[in-house]
């Protein structure tokens, strides 16, 4: 999987430009998710988004902590932000940035590539708006997606909402960046501050997502609390139970976000798929593939 994290400000398009490397992904072939992170909804704030890329299904639905790619949007972030904590040994940073890759502090070495997509998009969209110019970039760094198929995203995104001509014009950007971008390996000298971040593995998940129902001033508290809202139909696939494969780990029922898997008195599980959203999670999390997901209306 390819995991990539974008710091970026409010209005810059950091969350377009994660939704359109995801789709030039899936115009591949590629399984892809994309979705932002919001502190002060503002704009000029610092905000995140984050996307992943695949050749099989992605069940992951947490942030991005360790990303194989980081772009920094905006190069000012990198004195009030801890933008390259988590970066993956052997990954990659994509700078907003008229400075040389050798001139940046990122607070670690590393591979990075610099290009001033502020003035690319000043140039060609008469607004500092930098999120398709830093996607050619990233196909710079790295060609997990080609820069045909992120140019036709671009298109398709961009045109569809804002017409044809902005569409081209926003593809040419991702264009000029591949073309101006420069590669390098950036300084380490700068410390990074690492914010505390849990990344806990299933046994160590909070029992939050298990324990049963409460009541607290009249309302019910836990999961799958909204009884009446019946969050199976949300969902495009079922899980399918093997209980002979099953040795009674519970995983599953520990991490079910909805709390629809109810053990039985033999310790082997039901689903209540009333509320399952088919995310997949408990497949995911089976030592023994003993569930599996199907597509809804999918024949056995």
């Amino acid at each position: 999987m390819y995991e990539i994290r974008f710091h970026g400000r409010g209005g810059q398009g950091a969350v377009m430009a994660a939704q359109t490397i995801a789709e030039a992904a899936i115009l591949e072939g590629k399984q892809a998710q994309a979705f932002p992170f919001f502190g002060a909804e503002r704009r000029g704030a610092p905000v995140m988004a984050f996307a992943r890329i695949d050749d099989k299904k992605i069940c992951d639905k947490t942030q991005v902590y360790e990303p194989d790619m980081l772009v920094v949007m905006d190069e000012s972030l990198l004195d009030i932000e801890p933008v390259a904590a988590g970066l993956k040994k052997g990954g990659c940073a994509v700078v907003n940035s008229k400075t040389a890759p050798s001139d940046l502090d990122l607070g670690i070495k590393v591979r990075c590539i610099s290009v001033d997509a502020t003035s690319i998009a000043i140039e060609l969209l008469r607004a500092p708006i930098v999120n398709t110019s830093i996607l050619g970039a990233m196909v710079r760094a790295n060609d997990f997606v080609s820069l045909e198929s992120v140019q036709r995203a671009i298109m398709n995104r961009f045109g569809e909402k804002l017409g044809e001509k902005a569409g081209r014009v926003n593809s040419d950007a991702a264009k000029a960046a591949y073309d101006r971008a420069r590669e390098g390996t950036c300084r380490g000298e700068r410390k990074i501050v690492k914010k505390n971040a849990w990344l806990p593995t299933w046994q160590e998940t909070p029992p939050g997502v298990a324990i049963g129902k409460t009541e607290k001033a009249g309302m019910a508290v836990g999961p799958g609390s909204m009884s009446q809202n019946l969050t199976g139909t949300w969902g495009g696939a079922n899980p399918v139970y093997d209980e002979q494969k099953c040795i009674k780990c519970q995983r599953c029922w520990f991490i079910c976000p909805e709390g629809c898997v109810h053990r039985k008195d033999d310790d082997h599980v039901e689903f209540d798929l009333r509320y399952c959203k088919g995310c997949g999670l408990c497949a995911k999390v089976c030592a023994k593939e003993a569930i599996t997901m199907r597509k809804k209306g999918a024949s056995e």
